[in-house]
């Protein structure tokens, strides 16, 4: 009797070891990439952290989210780590092709998308990566201005308002060398994208008088600064601005005249990555209609997923800022890339603003 017991005691224990973890960590049917993890990298304040949780729970993969603040820091930190430290990547338009150019990016396997449908036929076939050989639209938008009207009692209609010597120590920008010298282009009339040399000299001499009337440079929640009071105006990706308006009624957003900065940030896959189907299985996670809709809730960007537009309702496409208006999208323009000349000349202009 007692070797029957212990016999029993010792099954009942082996049992109980090989029946202990996460069953969710073992690929199934369902959940063909359990127990994968899979590196994200990131816009800061771009996609809620539940989106992600559900994600998880779903398909069983882990995700280990990391954010930067600019594409060219994002280029840096990529090239900076091994080959497959990210298995996905959020650049925009104009980066793209920059990476696809110098061979950073895998191709993207559009049979694994069952949900590409949603998104609207003029936001695929880019010029910056033609039928979309590396990349998939996920969210863009403009360079709008804020201006809080309780404050700022001038007219304002463009880029070239906000060098207005009345607004010293009162405007936030983007840390965003590109769109700075942008929006200082534009508003002489040039292109964001520019390598004339007199249009350059024209450019960098009206680009720092900026410099007196900048409170800060932040582009990761540069709506702050406005509604804590600490700015009166700015320029800064319309979402921003359609945020700091429901917190602030007093603030109102401004489309400039001159033409808007565009842009289309995409999801792509870098060289190397070492989980491409769950990279895949993300990136189609991503692109379903009701997926969409709770990112656009929290992050209310211009949206190429017309099946999420569908259920977001009135409020969203009726927002200005939220949806900016089809003439404000003809009227504007996306950056493209410089040539290593043109790049040196930005750079030193940017680093003789912000000095």
């Amino acid at each position: 009797m007692k070797k029957f017991i212990a016999i029993l005691l010792a099954s009942v224990m082996t049992a109980g070891i090989l029946g202990c973890g996460d069953s969710g960590a073992n690929p199934t049917k369902e959940q063909p990439y359990a127990g994968t993890t899979l590196n994200l990298y990131t816009w800061t304040e771009y996609i809620p952290d539940s989106v992600i949780e559900d994600f998880e729970k779903e398909t069983g993969v882990k995700v280990n989210h990391s954010t930067f603040s600019s594409n060219e820091d994002m280029l840096a930190k990529i090239k900076s780590e091994d080959e497959g430290t990210f298995d996905i990547a959020q650049p925009s338009d104009y980066m793209v092709e920059q990476m696809a150019t110098q061979g950073m990016l895998e191709e993207i396997d559009k049979s694994k998308l069952t949900n590409l449908s949603n998104i609207a036929d003029n936001y695929l076939n880019p010029s910056y990566d033609p039928d979309n050989k590396y990349s998939i639209p996920y969210l863009g938008g403009v360079e709008a201005m804020a201006v809080n009207t309780s404050k700022i009692t001038d007219s304002v209609t463009k880029y070239d308002d906000l060098f207005n010597p009345s607004y010293a120590n009162q405007v936030v920008l983007l840390d965003d060398f590109r769109a700075v010298i942008g929006l200082t282009a534009r508003s002489l009339g040039y292109s964001m994208s520019t390598s004339e040399e007199p249009e350059l000299d024209e450019i960098k001499t009206k680009l720092l008088t900026l410099k007196s009337n900048v409170k800060l440079y932040d582009s990761d929640s540069p709506k702050s600064a406005l509604i804590q009071g600490e700015t009166s105006i700015g320029a800064m990706w319309a979402a921003e601005v359609a945020l700091a308006m429901e917190e602030n009624p007093d603030i109102d957003v401004v489309f400039p005249e001159e033409g808007a900065y565009l842009f289309m940030d995409n999801w792509v896959i870098p060289k190397g990555a070492k989980n491409i189907d769950a990279a895949m299985e993300f990136i189609n996670y991503i692109l379903d209609s009701e997926n969409m809709a709770k990112i656009l809730e929290e992050f209310p960007y211009m949206c190429p997923n017309t099946a999420a537009i569908a259920l977001m309702g009135d409020e969203y496409a009726a927002n200005l800022a939220k949806n900016p208006p089809e003439d404000v999208i003809a009227n504007g323009e996306y950056i493209k890339n410089l040539d290593i000349d043109t790049l040196k000349v930005y750079d030193q202009m940017w680093t003789e603003l912000k000095k």
